[in-house]
Protein backbone atom coordinates (compact mmCIF):
# COMPACT_ATOMS: atom_id res chain seq x y z
CA UNK A 1 0.00 0.00 0.00
CA UNK A 2 1.44 3.56 -1.15
CA UNK A 3 1.50 6.56 0.97
CA UNK A 4 -1.34 7.87 -0.52
CA UNK A 5 -3.52 4.82 0.13
CA UNK A 6 -2.85 4.60 3.56
CA UNK A 7 -3.69 8.31 4.09
CA UNK A 8 -6.75 7.81 1.83
CA UNK A 9 -7.60 4.54 3.77
CA UNK A 10 -8.17 6.37 7.08
CA UNK A 11 -9.93 8.95 5.28
CA UNK A 12 -7.62 11.80 5.38
CA UNK A 13 -8.69 13.19 1.80
CA UNK A 14 -5.76 15.27 0.03
CA UNK A 15 -7.50 18.29 -0.73
CA UNK A 16 -7.13 18.54 3.23
CA UNK A 17 -3.53 17.96 3.84
CA UNK A 18 -2.56 20.64 1.44
CA UNK A 19 -2.08 24.23 1.81
CA UNK A 20 -0.97 24.75 5.57
CA UNK A 21 1.81 26.21 7.68
CA UNK A 22 3.15 22.79 9.23
CA UNK A 23 4.80 20.08 6.56
CA UNK A 24 4.61 16.54 7.84
CA UNK A 25 7.35 14.48 6.51
CA UNK A 26 7.32 10.35 6.89
CA UNK A 27 10.70 9.18 8.49
CA UNK A 28 10.05 6.07 6.17
CA UNK A 29 12.10 8.06 3.12
CA UNK A 30 11.78 11.61 4.30
CA UNK A 31 9.08 13.06 2.31
CA UNK A 32 6.31 15.54 2.69
CA UNK A 33 3.08 14.13 3.17
CA UNK A 34 0.61 16.79 4.56
CA UNK A 35 1.05 20.36 4.78
CA UNK A 36 -1.67 21.18 7.75
CA UNK A 37 -3.09 24.24 8.81
CA UNK A 38 -2.99 24.84 12.92
CA UNK A 39 -4.64 26.31 15.32
CA UNK A 40 -3.82 29.58 16.64
CA UNK A 41 -3.96 31.13 19.87
CA UNK A 42 -7.78 32.35 19.32
CA UNK A 43 -9.30 29.13 18.06
CA UNK A 44 -7.36 27.07 21.02
CA UNK A 45 -9.05 29.34 23.45
CA UNK A 46 -12.29 28.66 21.75
CA UNK A 47 -11.89 24.98 21.71
CA UNK A 48 -11.19 25.50 25.23
CA UNK A 49 -14.74 27.70 26.37
CA UNK A 50 -16.74 24.89 24.15
CA UNK A 51 -14.89 22.34 26.44
CA UNK A 52 -15.83 23.78 29.70
CA UNK A 53 -19.18 23.69 28.09
CA UNK A 54 -19.23 19.96 27.34
CA UNK A 55 -18.33 19.70 30.82
CA UNK A 56 -21.40 21.03 32.64
CA UNK A 57 -23.62 18.48 30.31
CA UNK A 58 -20.83 15.43 31.03
CA UNK A 59 -20.39 15.56 34.08
CA UNK A 60 -24.37 14.76 34.80
CA UNK A 61 -24.38 11.85 32.51
CA UNK A 62 -24.54 8.73 34.73
CA UNK A 63 -20.73 6.73 34.69
CA UNK A 64 -21.81 3.70 33.18
CA UNK A 65 -23.92 5.61 30.20
CA UNK A 66 -20.37 7.65 29.35
CA UNK A 67 -18.66 3.98 29.33
CA UNK A 68 -20.98 2.91 26.48
CA UNK A 69 -19.16 6.18 24.75
CA UNK A 70 -15.96 4.48 25.46
CA UNK A 71 -17.01 0.93 24.21
CA UNK A 72 -18.37 1.98 20.70
CA UNK A 73 -14.77 4.15 20.40
CA UNK A 74 -13.36 0.66 21.48
CA UNK A 75 -15.44 -1.16 18.18
CA UNK A 76 -14.86 1.52 15.82
CA UNK A 77 -11.17 1.24 16.44
CA UNK A 78 -11.58 -2.42 16.00
CA UNK A 79 -12.65 -1.98 12.64
CA UNK A 80 -10.19 0.85 11.59
CA UNK A 81 -6.95 -1.49 13.24
CA UNK A 82 -5.29 -2.57 10.11
CA UNK A 83 -5.62 1.25 8.24
CA UNK A 84 -4.69 3.06 11.75
CA UNK A 85 -1.72 1.24 12.22
CA UNK A 86 -0.40 1.33 8.95
CA UNK A 87 -0.88 5.30 9.18
CA UNK A 88 1.15 4.77 12.53
CA UNK A 89 4.21 3.40 10.95
CA UNK A 90 3.89 5.69 7.87
CA UNK A 91 3.88 8.60 10.04
CA UNK A 92 6.29 7.66 13.24
CA UNK A 93 8.53 4.87 11.27
CA UNK A 94 7.69 1.75 13.29
CA UNK A 95 7.58 -1.57 11.97
CA UNK A 96 4.35 -2.51 10.93
CA UNK A 97 3.49 -5.06 13.77
CA UNK A 98 4.32 -2.04 16.10
CA UNK A 99 1.82 0.20 14.50
CA UNK A 100 -1.27 -2.12 15.19
CA UNK A 101 -0.14 -3.44 18.26
CA UNK A 102 -0.29 0.36 19.44
CA UNK A 103 -3.71 0.47 17.76
CA UNK A 104 -4.38 -2.78 19.96
CA UNK A 105 -3.36 -0.96 23.55
CA UNK A 106 -5.93 2.12 22.39
CA UNK A 107 -8.92 -1.11 21.97
CA UNK A 108 -7.32 -2.55 25.33
CA UNK A 109 -7.37 0.65 27.29
CA UNK A 110 -11.30 0.96 26.40
CA UNK A 111 -12.28 -2.09 27.34
CA UNK A 112 -10.54 -1.21 30.46
CA UNK A 113 -12.34 1.86 30.74
CA UNK A 114 -15.73 0.76 30.17
CA UNK A 115 -15.10 -1.54 32.98
CA UNK A 116 -14.23 1.18 34.88
CA UNK A 117 -17.00 2.88 34.27
CA UNK A 118 -19.24 0.97 36.97
CA UNK A 119 -16.36 1.28 39.78
CA UNK A 120 -15.09 4.81 40.34
CA UNK A 121 -16.23 3.53 43.92
CA UNK A 122 -15.84 5.68 47.08
CA UNK A 123 -15.16 4.36 50.53
CA UNK A 124 -17.55 4.73 53.47
CA UNK A 125 -15.86 5.94 56.57
CA UNK A 126 -16.30 5.31 60.44
CA UNK A 127 -17.08 8.45 62.12
CA UNK A 128 -15.89 9.29 65.56
CA UNK A 129 -19.30 10.98 66.41
CA UNK A 130 -22.38 9.19 67.34
CA UNK A 131 -25.43 9.06 64.85
CA UNK A 132 -22.98 10.34 61.53
CA UNK A 133 -21.66 8.42 58.51
CA UNK A 134 -19.24 9.49 56.43
CA UNK A 135 -18.74 9.02 52.63
CA UNK A 136 -15.85 9.84 49.82
CA UNK A 137 -16.93 9.86 46.25
CA UNK A 138 -15.30 10.54 43.38
CA UNK A 139 -16.60 12.97 41.23
CA UNK A 140 -15.53 14.95 37.47
CA UNK A 141 -12.63 17.43 37.84
CA UNK A 142 -12.82 19.54 34.55
CA UNK A 143 -11.46 19.99 31.39
CA UNK A 144 -8.36 17.88 30.63
CA UNK A 145 -5.30 18.58 28.33
CA UNK A 146 -3.45 15.83 26.46
CA UNK A 147 0.25 16.44 24.85
CA UNK A 148 1.45 13.55 23.76
CA UNK A 149 4.62 12.07 22.29
CA UNK A 150 5.24 11.25 18.58
CA UNK A 151 7.24 7.63 19.06
CA UNK A 152 3.28 6.47 20.91
CA UNK A 153 1.34 8.97 18.53
CA UNK A 154 -2.50 7.39 19.24
CA UNK A 155 -1.74 4.72 22.56
CA UNK A 156 -1.11 7.99 24.82
CA UNK A 157 -4.14 9.59 23.43
CA UNK A 158 -6.16 6.79 24.29
CA UNK A 159 -4.62 6.32 27.90
CA UNK A 160 -5.69 9.39 29.03
CA UNK A 161 -8.74 9.80 26.92
CA UNK A 162 -10.48 6.57 27.54
CA UNK A 163 -10.18 6.93 31.77
CA UNK A 164 -11.04 10.87 31.54
CA UNK A 165 -14.25 10.30 29.45
CA UNK A 166 -15.52 7.52 32.10
CA UNK A 167 -14.25 9.71 34.31
CA UNK A 168 -16.94 12.57 33.78
CA UNK A 169 -14.08 14.65 31.67
CA UNK A 170 -13.82 16.34 28.21
CA UNK A 171 -10.36 16.26 26.59
CA UNK A 172 -8.80 18.86 24.22
CA UNK A 173 -5.82 17.11 22.49
CA UNK A 174 -2.47 18.37 21.27
CA UNK A 175 -0.43 16.04 19.56
CA UNK A 176 3.25 16.15 18.37
CA UNK A 177 4.01 18.39 15.53
CA UNK A 178 5.68 15.06 14.18
CA UNK A 179 2.53 13.36 13.96
CA UNK A 180 -0.38 15.47 13.42
CA UNK A 181 -1.90 12.90 10.80
CA UNK A 182 -2.93 10.07 13.33
CA UNK A 183 -5.02 12.37 15.48
CA UNK A 184 -6.51 13.46 12.43
CA UNK A 185 -7.33 9.93 11.65
CA UNK A 186 -8.41 9.18 15.43
CA UNK A 187 -10.54 12.35 15.52
CA UNK A 188 -12.56 10.80 12.70
CA UNK A 189 -13.02 7.50 14.57
CA UNK A 190 -13.77 9.89 17.32
CA UNK A 191 -16.55 11.13 15.42
CA UNK A 192 -18.48 8.28 14.48
CA UNK A 193 -18.64 6.86 17.64
CA UNK A 194 -19.71 10.12 19.11
CA UNK A 195 -22.51 9.80 16.44
CA UNK A 196 -23.64 6.38 17.55
CA UNK A 197 -23.66 7.33 20.85
CA UNK A 198 -26.38 10.24 20.76
CA UNK A 199 -27.69 13.32 21.93
CA UNK A 200 -25.84 12.47 25.32
CA UNK A 201 -22.48 13.37 24.31
CA UNK A 202 -21.97 17.59 24.23
CA UNK A 203 -20.62 19.38 21.60
CA UNK A 204 -16.43 19.93 22.37
CA UNK A 205 -16.41 16.26 23.94
CA UNK A 206 -13.33 15.34 22.16
CA UNK A 207 -11.04 17.77 20.21
CA UNK A 208 -7.99 18.19 18.64
CA UNK A 209 -5.66 21.66 18.78
CA UNK A 210 -2.94 21.43 15.68
CA UNK A 211 0.11 23.29 16.54
CA UNK A 212 3.58 23.69 17.94
CA UNK A 213 4.86 24.28 21.41
CA UNK A 214 3.10 27.39 21.76
CA UNK A 215 -0.33 25.71 21.63
CA UNK A 216 1.12 23.10 24.22
CA UNK A 217 2.39 25.97 26.11
CA UNK A 218 -1.21 28.17 26.03
CA UNK A 219 -3.04 24.74 27.15
CA UNK A 220 -0.33 24.10 29.86
CA UNK A 221 -1.36 27.91 30.74
CA UNK A 222 -4.76 28.24 30.78
CA UNK A 223 -7.06 28.22 34.37
CA UNK A 224 -9.54 26.61 33.04
CA UNK A 225 -8.25 23.27 31.67
CA UNK A 226 -8.35 21.15 35.04
CA UNK A 227 -6.24 18.46 34.21
CA UNK A 228 -2.91 18.34 31.89
CA UNK A 229 -1.26 15.36 30.87
CA UNK A 230 2.12 15.70 29.37
CA UNK A 231 3.97 12.39 27.62
CA UNK A 232 7.65 13.33 26.37
CA UNK A 233 11.07 14.09 27.25
CA UNK A 234 12.05 15.44 31.05
CA UNK A 235 12.29 18.98 30.09
CA UNK A 236 9.41 18.88 28.57
CA UNK A 237 7.69 17.69 31.44
CA UNK A 238 9.82 19.69 33.59
CA UNK A 239 8.10 22.88 31.68
CA UNK A 240 4.47 21.29 31.65
CA UNK A 241 4.44 21.07 35.63
CA UNK A 242 5.91 24.99 36.46
CA UNK A 243 3.24 26.27 34.41
CA UNK A 244 0.81 24.15 35.54
CA UNK A 245 2.00 24.18 39.05
CA UNK A 246 1.51 28.17 38.68
CA UNK A 247 -2.19 27.82 38.57
CA UNK A 248 -2.57 25.07 41.06
CA UNK A 249 -3.69 22.98 38.67
CA UNK A 250 -2.72 19.48 38.25
CA UNK A 251 -0.32 17.43 36.07
CA UNK A 252 0.14 13.67 35.01
CA UNK A 253 3.91 13.47 33.69
CA UNK A 254 4.68 10.23 31.98
CA UNK A 255 8.41 11.40 30.51
CA UNK A 256 11.77 9.68 30.08
CA UNK A 257 13.16 6.67 30.85
CA UNK A 258 17.40 5.75 30.88
CA UNK A 259 16.02 2.29 31.60
CA UNK A 260 18.23 -1.01 32.84
CA UNK A 261 18.54 -4.76 32.92
CA UNK A 262 20.54 -6.52 35.14
CA UNK A 263 22.28 -9.53 33.40
CA UNK A 264 22.84 -11.87 36.56
CA UNK A 265 25.17 -15.07 37.21
CA UNK A 266 22.33 -17.31 37.15
CA UNK A 267 20.82 -15.98 34.63
CA UNK A 268 19.04 -17.79 31.26
CA UNK A 269 21.84 -16.38 28.48
CA UNK A 270 19.13 -17.55 25.73
CA UNK A 271 15.82 -15.70 27.30
CA UNK A 272 18.34 -12.53 27.80
CA UNK A 273 19.61 -12.38 25.19
CA UNK A 274 16.38 -12.31 23.19
CA UNK A 275 14.90 -9.80 26.20
CA UNK A 276 17.83 -7.44 25.41
CA UNK A 277 17.32 -7.27 21.67
CA UNK A 278 13.97 -6.53 21.47
CA UNK A 279 13.92 -4.33 24.22
CA UNK A 280 17.39 -1.96 23.15
CA UNK A 281 16.43 -1.77 19.33
CA UNK A 282 12.54 -1.64 19.37
CA UNK A 283 11.11 0.89 17.67
CA UNK A 284 14.66 1.69 17.10
CA UNK A 285 15.39 2.90 20.49
CA UNK A 286 12.55 4.87 20.48
CA UNK A 287 10.37 4.48 23.52
CA UNK A 288 10.90 5.25 26.93
CA UNK A 289 11.15 1.86 27.87
CA UNK A 290 13.77 1.24 25.75
CA UNK A 291 16.62 -0.83 27.08
CA UNK A 292 19.48 1.47 27.66
CA UNK A 293 21.98 0.32 30.40
CA UNK A 294 22.84 -3.29 30.25
CA UNK A 295 24.69 -4.17 33.14
CA UNK A 296 25.91 -7.82 33.41
CA UNK A 297 28.31 -9.67 36.26
CA UNK A 298 31.81 -10.15 34.82
CA UNK A 299 31.64 -14.17 35.03
CA UNK A 300 28.83 -13.88 32.22
CA UNK A 301 29.94 -10.64 30.27
CA UNK A 302 31.98 -12.73 27.74
CA UNK A 303 29.82 -15.26 27.14
CA UNK A 304 26.82 -13.11 26.75
CA UNK A 305 28.13 -10.08 24.98
CA UNK A 306 29.58 -11.64 21.18
CA UNK A 307 25.87 -13.40 21.10
CA UNK A 308 24.71 -9.85 21.39
CA UNK A 309 26.78 -8.64 18.65
CA UNK A 310 26.30 -11.69 16.33
CA UNK A 311 22.58 -10.58 16.86
CA UNK A 312 22.86 -6.68 15.86
CA UNK A 313 24.89 -7.78 13.04
CA UNK A 314 22.24 -9.72 11.45
CA UNK A 315 19.09 -7.31 12.53
CA UNK A 316 17.11 -6.14 9.43
CA UNK A 317 17.30 -2.55 8.90
CA UNK A 318 14.53 -1.22 6.27
CA UNK A 319 10.82 0.50 5.40
CA UNK A 320 9.15 -0.17 8.52
CA UNK A 321 5.90 -0.79 6.03
CA UNK A 322 7.47 -4.13 4.78
CA UNK A 323 7.55 -7.65 5.56
CA UNK A 324 10.66 -8.84 7.91
CA UNK A 325 11.88 -5.51 9.26
CA UNK A 326 13.28 -5.23 12.44
CA UNK A 327 14.55 -1.86 12.71
CA UNK A 328 12.93 1.03 11.16
CA UNK A 329 14.27 4.52 10.59
CA UNK A 330 14.59 7.13 13.60
CA UNK A 331 12.07 10.12 13.55
CA UNK A 332 14.21 12.79 11.69
CA UNK A 333 17.54 14.53 11.08
CA UNK A 334 17.65 15.66 14.59
CA UNK A 335 17.31 12.02 16.18
CA UNK A 336 19.90 11.17 13.70
CA UNK A 337 22.54 13.68 14.78
CA UNK A 338 21.70 13.23 18.71
CA UNK A 339 22.91 9.77 18.16
CA UNK A 340 26.23 10.38 16.42
CA UNK A 341 26.85 13.02 19.21
CA UNK A 342 26.10 10.80 22.03
CA UNK A 343 28.63 7.70 20.25
CA UNK A 344 31.34 10.56 20.04
CA UNK A 345 30.66 11.48 23.76
CA UNK A 346 30.96 7.88 24.82
CA UNK A 347 33.87 7.16 22.80
CA UNK A 348 35.79 10.18 24.75
CA UNK A 349 34.67 8.71 27.59
CA UNK A 350 36.56 5.08 26.92
CA UNK A 351 33.57 3.40 25.13
CA UNK A 352 34.13 1.20 22.69
CA UNK A 353 31.20 1.43 20.02
CA UNK A 354 30.01 -1.60 18.28
CA UNK A 355 27.97 -0.69 15.23
CA UNK A 356 26.15 2.87 14.87
CA UNK A 357 25.86 5.09 11.93
CA UNK A 358 23.63 5.55 9.20
CA UNK A 359 21.96 2.74 7.49
CA UNK A 360 20.59 2.71 3.72
CA UNK A 361 21.95 6.01 3.43
CA UNK A 362 22.16 5.67 -0.74
CA UNK A 363 18.17 4.30 -0.61
CA UNK A 364 17.38 6.46 1.30
CA UNK A 365 18.68 9.89 1.27
CA UNK A 366 16.19 12.09 2.93
CA UNK A 367 15.42 9.22 6.33
CA UNK A 368 17.21 8.37 9.42
CA UNK A 369 18.02 4.55 9.18
CA UNK A 370 20.85 3.99 12.05
CA UNK A 371 22.42 0.84 12.73
CA UNK A 372 21.49 0.07 16.68
CA UNK A 373 25.02 0.23 18.66
CA UNK A 374 26.40 -1.40 21.27
CA UNK A 375 28.74 0.44 23.78
CA UNK A 376 30.92 -1.48 25.76
CA UNK A 377 32.07 1.51 28.79
CA UNK A 378 34.93 1.05 31.72
CA UNK A 379 31.92 2.58 33.77
CA UNK A 380 28.93 4.50 34.33
CA UNK A 381 29.63 8.37 32.92
CA UNK A 382 28.10 11.19 32.27
CA UNK A 383 26.77 9.79 28.98
CA UNK A 384 25.66 6.61 30.29
CA UNK A 385 23.36 9.09 32.74
CA UNK A 386 21.70 10.48 30.26
CA UNK A 387 19.38 9.18 27.59
CA UNK A 388 19.66 9.64 24.01
CA UNK A 389 16.31 8.52 21.98
CA UNK A 390 17.71 6.52 19.49
CA UNK A 391 19.17 2.06 19.89
CA UNK A 392 22.25 2.73 22.05
CA UNK A 393 23.01 0.41 24.59
CA UNK A 394 25.91 0.76 27.25
CA UNK A 395 27.40 -1.95 28.13
CA UNK A 396 28.73 -2.64 32.04
CA UNK A 397 30.12 -5.32 34.22
CA UNK A 398 29.19 -5.77 38.13
CA UNK A 399 30.72 -7.92 40.52
CA UNK A 400 28.59 -7.98 43.47
CA UNK A 401 24.45 -7.27 43.73
CA UNK A 402 24.77 -4.45 44.95
CA UNK A 403 26.88 -2.94 43.00
CA UNK A 404 24.16 -3.69 40.56
CA UNK A 405 21.40 -2.56 41.78
CA UNK A 406 23.70 0.94 42.61
CA UNK A 407 24.35 1.49 39.12
CA UNK A 408 20.74 0.75 38.14
CA UNK A 409 19.57 3.33 40.51
CA UNK A 410 22.62 5.60 39.83
CA UNK A 411 20.93 7.98 37.21
CA UNK A 412 18.55 10.71 37.30
CA UNK A 413 15.74 8.68 35.31
CA UNK A 414 13.51 5.98 37.41
CA UNK A 415 10.72 4.69 34.67
CA UNK A 416 11.33 0.86 34.26
CA UNK A 417 14.25 -1.57 35.10
CA UNK A 418 14.67 -5.65 35.19
CA UNK A 419 16.94 -8.30 36.26
CA UNK A 420 17.56 -11.75 34.55
CA UNK A 421 18.12 -13.98 37.41
CA UNK A 422 17.46 -17.54 38.46
CA UNK A 423 18.37 -17.23 41.83
CA UNK A 424 14.85 -16.31 44.30
CA UNK A 425 17.20 -14.12 46.51
CA UNK A 426 18.38 -11.93 43.90
CA UNK A 427 15.27 -11.27 42.21
CA UNK A 428 13.61 -10.74 45.81
CA UNK A 429 16.28 -8.10 46.75
CA UNK A 430 15.71 -6.31 43.45
CA UNK A 431 12.00 -5.99 44.08
CA UNK A 432 12.46 -4.78 47.60
CA UNK A 433 12.37 -1.20 49.15
CA UNK A 434 16.56 -1.38 48.79
CA UNK A 435 16.32 -2.37 45.30
CA UNK A 436 15.04 -1.20 42.34
CA UNK A 437 13.71 2.25 42.26
CA UNK A 438 11.76 2.15 39.36
CA UNK A 439 7.99 2.09 38.69
CA UNK A 440 8.63 -0.87 36.70
CA UNK A 441 11.07 -3.94 38.24
CA UNK A 442 10.40 -6.77 36.29
CA UNK A 443 11.58 -10.43 36.47
CA UNK A 444 13.02 -12.41 33.07
CA UNK A 445 11.62 -10.04 31.02
CA UNK A 446 12.69 -7.03 29.42
CA UNK A 447 12.02 -3.18 30.64
CA UNK A 448 10.19 -2.14 27.24
CA UNK A 449 6.70 -1.83 27.38
CA UNK A 450 3.81 -2.27 29.97
CA UNK A 451 0.64 -3.75 30.31
CA UNK A 452 -2.70 -1.25 30.59
CA UNK A 453 -3.64 -3.06 33.57
CA UNK A 454 -0.82 -1.86 35.96
CA UNK A 455 0.12 1.87 36.33
CA UNK A 456 3.89 2.61 36.24
CA UNK A 457 5.21 5.91 37.58
CA UNK A 458 8.65 7.07 39.12
CA UNK A 459 10.15 9.72 36.89
CA UNK A 460 12.71 10.63 39.91
CA UNK A 461 13.53 14.52 38.85
CA UNK A 462 10.09 15.44 38.38
CA UNK A 463 7.51 13.13 39.81
CA UNK A 464 4.63 11.61 37.54
CA UNK A 465 3.29 8.54 36.46
CA UNK A 466 1.46 6.61 33.70
CA UNK A 467 -2.45 7.88 32.20
CA UNK A 468 -3.79 4.18 32.56
CA UNK A 469 -4.00 1.30 34.83
CA UNK A 470 -4.29 0.12 38.16
CA UNK A 471 -5.76 3.29 40.26
CA UNK A 472 -4.76 5.82 37.94
CA UNK A 473 -8.18 7.43 37.22
CA UNK A 474 -8.22 9.18 40.50
CA UNK A 475 -5.89 11.78 39.01
CA UNK A 476 -8.92 12.61 36.57
CA UNK A 477 -11.50 13.24 39.47
CA UNK A 478 -11.53 15.23 42.49
CA UNK A 479 -12.66 13.83 46.08
CA UNK A 480 -15.39 14.52 48.10
CA UNK A 481 -16.04 13.45 51.58
CA UNK A 482 -19.73 13.83 52.62
CA UNK A 483 -20.50 13.57 56.64
CA UNK A 484 -24.57 13.35 57.62
CA UNK A 485 -25.63 13.85 60.98
CA UNK A 486 -28.85 10.93 61.54
CA UNK A 487 -29.08 11.90 64.60
CA UNK A 488 -31.20 14.43 66.68
CA UNK A 489 -28.06 15.80 68.30
CA UNK A 490 -25.40 18.21 67.05
CA UNK A 491 -22.14 17.64 68.55
CA UNK A 492 -20.71 20.20 69.92
CA UNK A 493 -17.01 21.08 71.41
CA UNK A 494 -16.77 20.43 75.09
CA UNK A 495 -17.91 22.93 77.25
CA UNK A 496 -19.87 25.13 75.17
CA UNK A 497 -23.86 24.68 75.40
CA UNK A 498 -26.82 27.22 74.15
CA UNK A 499 -30.60 27.09 74.41
CA UNK A 500 -32.70 27.03 71.49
Amino acid sequence: MGHRDILAACGLAEGALSGGDLAVTTPVDGSVIAQLSTDDAAALAAKIERARAAFRAWRDVPAPRRGELVRLLGEELRAEKDNLGALVTLECGKILPEGLGEVQEMIDICDFAVGLSRQLHGLTIVSERPGHAMRETWLPMGVCGIISAFNFPVAVWSWNAALALVCGDPVIWKPSEKTPLTALAVQKICERALARFGDDAPEGLIQLALGGRDIGEALAASPDVAIVSATGSVPMGRAVAESVAKRLGRSILELGGNNAMIVAPSADLDLALRAITFSAVGTCGQRCTSLRRLIVHEEVYSALLPKLKAVYDGLAIGDPLAGGTLVGPLIDGDALAAMAAALEEAEAQGGTVHGGGRALEDEYPDAAYVRPAIVEMPGQSDIVRSETFAPILYALRYRDLDEAIALQNGVPQGLSSCIFSTDVRETEAFLAASGSDCGIANVNIGPSGAEIGGAFGGEKETGGGRESGSDAWKAYMRRQTATVNWSRDLPLAQGITFDV
